[in-house]
């Protein structure tokens, strides 16, 4: 067993009458990669917009390091620090070219000096392949090079978790690679990463756990060889054959 860095117990969110998410329970260790699969609907996005808190869970808790994450802006701040998000849309400012987008969390969050922020924003644009590009505003980006620039806002943080959110499902076919490799990148050298992806193929390679959603339940949490070739649970089975039709034709 590695370190237990998150861990989801008896999770439930409710929006009005319907339930989204139903008594989800599992933990996230040190270096995993986990890729969360699963129909549009599953529930997938709110599970992970509840691990970040941008979702309130309405009961069951989220432990960081084994305390629980409480809902206030003090603790939330400070969680948000060490788990850093992705967003499918990017959410980049428009009114900041990418150096400044870059500069900007580490500075109001953990207070760096201007040129520390600095260095380090460049240091992790080169990581993702967008120092060219750090006078450009957002509107002169494609979509794959805004992303970038969001992964590279994210790590400029030191998180010891990455959350993705679909980060692809907005992107032109032609930029999913170039996202995609940078994402690849970062699970080589060990950054614990959970994602939510419709990219199979990235999924089955590079994730060091699947999770398949559905309806609301994680109905399988397995490594990725088995889930993909030996999938135990009916749902999951149909799934994936509508995945590999879709693939063939």
């Amino acid at each position: 067993m590695g370190e237990k860095i998150i861990d989801v117990k008896n999770l439930v969110k409710t929006f009005g009458d319907h339930e989204v998410l139903k008594k989800i329970d599992f933990s996230v260790e040190k270096g995993e990669v986990i890729c969360i699969i699963g129909s549009s609907g599953s529930g997938k996005s709110t599970l992970l917009r509840c691990i970040n808190h941008l979702e309130t869970p309405t009961s069951g808790d989220i432990l960081f390091h084994n305390e629980v994450v409480k809902n206030t802006q003090k603790s939330l701040t400070k969680y948000r620090s060490c788990v850093g998000m992705v967003f499918q849309s990017f959410n980049l400012f428009d009114n900041m070219n990418v150096l400044e987008n870059c500069m900007f969390g580490v500075r109001k969050v953990l207070h760096l000096s201007k040129e520390e922020a600095r260095t380090r924003a460049i240091t992790h644009l080169k990581e993702v392949g967008m120092a060219p590009y750090i006078n450009a505003r957002p509107s002169q980006l494609s979509g794959g090079q805004k992303q970038r620039v969001a992964i590279a806002r994210g790590l400029c943080m030191n998180p010891e978790v990455l959350l993705f959110d679909e980060p692809t499902s907005a992107l032109d076919p032609e930029m999913v690679g170039e996202v995609l490799s940078v994402m690849k990148s970062l699970a080589s050298q060990g950054l614990t990463m959970i994602i939510v992806t419709h990219e199979m193929e990235f999924a089955k390679n590079v994730s060091t756990r699947t999770i398949f959603m559905d309806n609301g339940y994680v109905v399988e949490d397995e490594s990725p060889e088995i889930l993909f070739n030996h999938p135990k649970n009916e749902r999951t089975k149909e799934f994936l054959h509508r995945y590999m039709e879709a693939k063939v034709s």
